[in-house]
């Protein structure tokens, strides 16, 4: 399966729909996405995981790296992963979850609260 990312502009907030499988081979198309964002001014990030299919390492590395990236340039990066998937376990959510790193990241239900400053972040 491949993957598509898509942009949405909402606000201040730039909303990167990711759809299919999150991998070696296509979480490059991930990391370019962000730092495209990122070079022309988007520094708050919303990363919607809710169609992602499967992720690997790869796909949790570059996670990390625009968490990092986010953090050095002032900006706020958010995961859309949906709430049944804390629940359900989703896979997105079990492989964050199975490497530690779920508590790293502010997780939303969807796209509306993503993007609301008022919304709290699920727990991890």
């Amino acid at each position: 399966m491949t993957l598509k990312v898509a942009e949405t502009v909402q606000g201040e907030w730039t909303v990167l729909h990711i759809r299919g499988e999150l991998d070696l081979l296509t979480s490059p198309a991930v990391r370019q996405s962000v730092h495209d964002a990122v070079a022309v001014g988007r520094h708050d990030v919303v990363l919607d995981l809710s169609e992602v299919l499967f992720c690997d390492s790869s796909g949790v590395g570059v996670l990390i790296a625009s968490r990092r990236l986010m953090r050095s340039c002032g900006g706020r990066l958010r995961l859309i992963l949906p709430a049944r998937g804390a629940e359900e376990g989703s896979h997105v959510n079990r492989v964050l979850a199975a490497l530690g790193v779920r508590r790293l990241f502010e997780v939303y239900p969807d796209w509306d609260t993503a993007v609301d400053d008022r919304a709290r972040p699920l727990s991890a």
